[in-house]
């Protein structure tokens, strides 16, 4: 098998000319404590000195504090709202793993124009193009190439999103996980915000995040290296950490190709 790693690292690196709240979408707080820091620990769990232990010192660790919607992850239905399809919506900890390991499919709509919508007939065409028919379970990645912007201002305010039209098109496909290599699943925030101002229509706001309050379904965001993989015959795997209770997953997006 060879792997090819789909998932973006998280970091507490700061993108400049960003406000501080969509930089507090995109990093982390990450406090690390090398092998000296840690040496008083050491030696107070032990009871030891400094000498009895290799090196004279302790262990590295982190202390990490950030959303679950930092780096590569997977939305749970929870998410979108409190109920989706009329009953309680799947929270973090409850996503089926067999919808998480799947055949894998591509879909490449890097032709459309930054902010783009990406439409039901994008999707129709990329898929006429591989070619390849949908069936259930399929995991569907919308390779925009926006992921090439990750650390820069117009990762977050420029790249095209899904409609609630083409993300509900895919649901009644069977697909069950949807991802995208962009920093959300909709368009850019600054983007549906200023829509919203010019027409005044609520439907433009977060609306395929809020197609899974209709249908559940998952999507994963921020992925990376989709142009590493071939249209069809891969597995993938994007099993998501089990937050107890949460919206979202971290997640390690990797994809299985034959070697």
């Amino acid at each position: 098998m060879r792997f090819v790693d789909l998932t973006v690292p998280i970091t507490s690196r700061r993108v400049p000319g960003l406000s501080d709240l969509f930089n507090s979408i995109m990093s982390a707080q990450i406090q690390y404590v090398d092998h000296k820091g840690t040496l008083p620990m050491a030696t107070a769990v032990f009871g030891c000195k400094p000498e009895d232990l290799p090196n004279g010192l302790g262990w590295a660790h982190e202390v990490v504090t950030m959303t679950t919607h930092i780096g590569t992850h997977i939305d749970a239905p929870y998410h979108y709202g409190p109920m989706s399809q009329g009953k309680p919506s799947m929270t973090a900890d409850q996503i089926p793993l067999d919808w998480c390991y799947a055949d894998g499919v591509v879909l490449d709509v890097r032709h459309l124009l930054p902010r783009a919508r990406i439409e039901i007939k994008d999707l129709e065409e990329a898929l006429a193009k591989i070619p390849y028919v949908l069936k259930p379970y399929d995991v569907v990645l919308v390779r925009t190439g926006w992921d090439r912007y990750l650390g820069t201002p117009q990762y977050v305010s420029d790249y095209p999103g899904m409609t609630r039209d083409s993300t509900l098109w895919l649901v009644e496909h069977g697909v069950r996980v949807i991802g995208i290599d962009t920093l959300g699943f909709d368009r850019p925030f600054n983007v549906m915000a200023e829509e919203f101002k010019n027409t005044g229509n609520p439907e433009v706001i977060w609306e395929s995040h809020y197609a899974g309050t209709t249908r559940p379904y998952l999507h994963i965001e921020k992925l990376a290296n989709l142009g590493h993989l071939p249209p069809t015959g891969f597995k993938l795997c994007c099993f998501p950490i089990p937050v107890e209770g949460a919206s979202a997953g971290w997640v390690r997006a990797v994809a299985l190709l034959d070697s």
